[in-house]
């Protein structure tokens, strides 16, 4: 059988890097923007880069892949995802509406690391970033730790699937930020700039609304949220504590006329409670989530010998924070079944666009994002613009709009779904290379469902066993295990 390229696992390898070597021997193309598109989810558009490269470049691109363990494959790789365009997609436009302030398209920078000064933020609107909501403003003395940040990766790749950090807020004083945001939004017009900020009473809270309001700013977070708060009456604090949320807010929303918009903690069990909260008080929409309390045990956690909990991020997050995202969607007074709404921006584990597409299915008017950018850079905004774009005019959609919150009606409870029907998994053997896997996982984790041939190394599913859970399919490594149709239960 001959064995084909998995691209995205190609794609993978590949280290991303800055002026990168392979597309500087190509003179027709751009190899290295070709697998990125791969890797960030246009697959099928990849080739518009390297049209015009002959196989000779593209093998020049190749030897010249500094990769430490072997070149990407860039000519078997792009062979094998053939030669969609994207020129429906071009006129496409993303623009939405957020507490009825127009963005160009939805992606914004998440209050982190990512947005902590005038250059990093300018740099960011001019790669395509429709807004930022900057890092988080306070009136205490901020000191950080070092080392600040750790990372869960499997052995041996760069690549992290969750992002620890101690990072509390802005180091600057609050004077030097305000004037920050106040140049922002002077040289660009155009871009949504977003002061959050932070107070720990009342009066503090109220001064800094006031600041954020007089340098320009379009809206004002107040961040209830950061789990690392080293003072108390901070952070995650007020977060978990509905009665302080909704006072506060209320302090802000008295005292300015821009939007106003909570950001909430998952560290809670029912994110409901202070999103009801900051609606009564008046706020225009909320951004959720911010990190998730954790624990990692490695030496890079350590600072001085000591460790602590802090928070989490990072794709494996995303679950979680879809989640509460669709809990605060589904409530009747916040997604304004009873009059008003609250808009709701989208935060935690967003790579790809079809991670953004997932919070604007389920109700966000936007997406924000940070962990991605903190390993890929800002230049990752190349790749969900044109993923949302290009599945906006496949799907004859006008308006970015028009798909916000459209899975929310195919949600139910677990007391309301399907036990009577079953849906039974299928092999391709064109596809299966006989590594068993699911065999393994069936005997050892499922029901004993699949047969082995030794021989032939092929997997026979055993319908009288099989009950449908399709943990094959999960497991799979090449897509080889399919589905039928649904048919009742025997």
């Amino acid at each position: 059988m001959e064995k084909r390229i998995n691209i995205a696992e190609e794609a993978a390898r590949c280290l991303l890097c800055h002026d990168a070597p392979c597309s500087k021997v190509c003179k027709q193309g751009a190899p290295a923007r070709a697998v990125r598109a791969i890797r960030f989810g246009n697959a099928k558009l990849a080739r518009r880069w390297v049209e015009a490269c002959s196989d000779e470049e593209l093998e020049a691109a190749e030897r010249a892949c500094i990769h430490y363990d072997r070149p990407i494959r860039i000519k078997e790789m792009l062979r094998a995802v053939g030669n969609a365009t994207a020129e429906a997609a071009e006129e496409q436009s993303l623009a939405i509406d957020f507490c009825g302030i127009r963005c160009e398209n939805p992606f914004f920078l998440a209050s982190s690391a990512v947005c902590t000064n005038y250059e990093m933020v300018a740099r960011a609107f001019q790669a395509g970033w429709a807004g930022v909501f900057y890092k988080t403003i306070c009136l205490q003395e901020i000191r950080e730790v070092s080392p600040r940040f750790d990372a869960c990766q499997q052995d041996g790749q760069s690549d992290f699937y969750a992002f620890r950090n101690m990072e509390q807020l802005s180091e600057n004083p609050a004077e030097m930020d305000f004037d920050i945001l106040r140049r922002l939004k002077r040289d660009f017009p155009t871009k949504v700039v977003v002061a959050s900020i932070m107070g720990q009473t009342e009066e503090q809270w109220i001064v800094l609304a006031k600041m954020a309001e007089a340098a320009g700013v379009d809206a004002v977070e107040l961040n209830f949220s950061c789990p690392q708060m080293r003072l108390t009456g901070m952070g995650s604090d007020v977060g978990q504590n509905p009665e302080l949320v909704t006072f506060y807010t209320a302090y802000v929303k008295r005292n300015v006329s821009i939007p106003v918009i909570p950001k909430m903690t998952p560290n809670i069990t029912h994110i409901t409670e202070p999103a009801m909260a900051v609606f009564f008080a008046g706020a225009d929409a909320v951004s959720a989530i911010n990190t998730i309390k954790s624990v990692t045990m490695g030496e890079r956690a350590e600072v001085s010998s000591r460790k602590t909990v802090s928070g989490l991020s990072g794709r494996a997050v995303k679950p979680i924070a879809l989640r509460h995202i669709l809990e605060m969607a589904q409530s009747p007074m916040i997604n304004g079944a009873h009059g008003n709404k609250l808009d709701i921006s989208g935060i935690g584990g967003i790579e790809t666009w079809r991670d953004a597409l997932e919070f604007i299915q389920l109700g966000c008017s936007n997406v924000q994002v940070c962990t991605a950018v903190m390993q890929y850079g800002y230049r990752i905004i190349d790749d969900l613009t044109l993923g949302l774009r290009t599945y906006l005019a496949e799907r004859g959609v006008q308006e970015l709009a028009d798909i916000v919150g459209e899975q929310l009606p195919v949600f139910t409870t677990p007391t309301d779904l399907d036990r009577d029907t079953i849906v039974y998994p299928k092999v391709d053997r064109s596809q299966c290379i006989g590594c068993g896997r699911c065999y393994t996982s069936c005997m050892d984790g499922g029901h004993q469902a699949i047969e082995f041939d030794a021989a032939t190394r092929q997997p026979r599913i055993v319908g009288t066993k099989c009950v449908g859970c399709h943990l094959c399919r999960l497991v799979c490594p090449t897509g080889a295990i399919g589905i039928t149709r649904r048919i009742n239960k025997k």
